[in-house]
């Protein structure tokens, strides 16, 4: 017996040895609906490791190196580099990164599709990485030239002018100081990489931009879907717990359009239990409502007693319980001034600027506080169920995600008062409304 165990330890330490030598390769396409995009940049970022890499045409892969747990990642601070600027396209302003390896005079050319110098300035700059926000004219795309002892670096900048237009400008915004933990430097082509991590990857095209999380497990290629607010591409609807279901496509995200109204009712001052049904709670205890609205769920009984996040939960097959990160990536795509990957998505409480409103259907709403549905997301006002009893219908929303923190679940909260959206750790009191997002 102690021979088997030896042997069967053996092979497991031999495939964890393997498994640590294989990288991962993963690249990257654009898509609109079926129709090819170009993309001209892809950012893609560890979110467990803090590391963060940029991709640029035409060599648009990416190696991920499997690490151990302690694993060290190396930063290499000798090379000048001016990254993409962000966002891309953009309207009344973008901010561009430039890391300088150290103190020197930097020159900056910006000129048009024609050739034509439209700015030049010289600046010198300690070393760091430096923030520089770029206001433009009337034109719809710029190349930004930033050049340093011999090295030039250039990028393509795409504007949608909005008004007449100003006098463009670039000014120095702020700098960052070299810090151990700061790990978001080229490291040609390559990312540390643990199974189990999530990625965010966000692409930039002439289309806007277009993101999604993912935690892959083998080599693949990942389509950039630009497409807002039509059918997922190949999926336009799905049968599932006696009833149809749409679909509907958010940049890089294919969620199900209706809350989800899966299981057997039961009254609401019940307890829903592990008991192999699903169960939900209907406002009012009303049938109708539930056909109307979805169904409400505790958070266990909607992750149906699994604790990792991604979990199918209630889900139908092929589809998991939104994460904390891809709530973030929504939030990115449909607000108006905070994009994708921006730090704003990572406070608590209410923020953003007008996510809320287009996501919001155009009514049901208390107070007129609907909302535009820009994106077909047709968010509906639900309430809520706490501690027995239904609460605020036509006031408000609230949707879990399967992520924990400090052994609380994240949800998401809309209101009828308000364009922002509520970030914020739930409890184990209380039931919401469901929405699917597709593996």
């Amino acid at each position: 017996m102690k021979k088997a165990i030896f042997i069967l330890s053996v092979l497991a330490g031999l495939c964890v040895t393997i498994l640590a030598g294989q990288n991962i390769e993963l690249s990257f396409t654009g898509d609109n609906n079926g129709q090819p995009v170009l993309l001209d940049s892809v950012l893609v970022k560890n979110i467990n490791q803090g590391a963060e890499v940029m991709l640029y045409p035409p060599d648009l892969s990416l190696v991920l190196i499997i690490t151990g747990i302690n694993d060290k990642i190396e930063e290499t601070n000798t090379k000048f580099r001016l990254s993409q600027n962000y966002p891309n396209p953009f309207q009344n302003k973008t901010s561009v990164q430039l890391h300088v390896p150290g103190t020197n005079l930097v020159k900056f050319v910006v000129s048009n599709l024609l050739g034509q110098n439209l700015l030049t300035s010289s600046k010198v700059i300690d070393a760091g990485i430096h923030t520089f926000l770029f206001t433009p004219g009337r034109e719809t795309c710029y190349f930004l030239t930033a050049s340093c002892e011999g090295q030039t670096n250039t990028i393509k900048m795409l504007c949608n002018p909005v008004g007449e237009g100003k006098s463009i400008s670039l000014s120095h915004n702020e700098k960052m100081d070299y810090k151990p933990i700061m790990k978001s430097l080229e490291m040609l082509g390559e990312l540390p990489f643990e199974l189990g991590d999530e990625l965010l990857m966000c692409a930039w095209s002439e289309m806007g931009e277009s993101g999604m999380t993912k935690s892959p497990e083998m080599s693949q290629e990942y389509v950039m879907q630009f497409a807002t607010n039509v059918l997922c591409p190949g999926l336009d609807s799905l049968f599932y717990g006696d009833q149809w279901y749409h679909t509907i496509q958010v940049g890089g995200q294919c969620w199900i359009k209706e809350n989800m109204n899966v299981g057997e009712m039961i009254n609401g001052n019940q307890t829903q239990t592990n008991n192999g049904t699903i169960e939900k709670y209907c406002y009012a205890n009303s049938t109708i409502l539930c056909d109307e609205r979805g169904g409400f769920y505790k958070w266990n009984e909607l992750m149906q007693y699994e604790t990792e996040k991604r979990a199918r939960g209630i889900c139908p097959e092929g589809w998991h319980i939104p994460t904390d990160e891809e709530f973030k990536v929504l939030e990115g795509m449909v607000d108006s001034n905070y994009p994708i990957g921006h730090t704003e998505w990572n406070q608590q409480n209410w923020r953003g600027f007008d996510a809320a409103n287009n996501l919001k259907s155009t009514s049901g709403w208390a107070n007129n506080g609907n909302g535009i549905d820009q994106y077909g997301f047709c968010l509906l006002t639900t309430g809520y169920w706490w501690e027995g009893g239904f609460f605020d219908l036509t006031q408000g929303t609230t949707l879990y995600t399967s992520t924990q923190f400090n052994n609380s679940p994240w949800y998401r909260g809309f209101n009828a008062m308000t364009d922002e959206i509520l970030r914020n750790q739930g409890t184990w009191n209380s039931a919401t409304a469901v929405r699917c997002i597709k593996d």
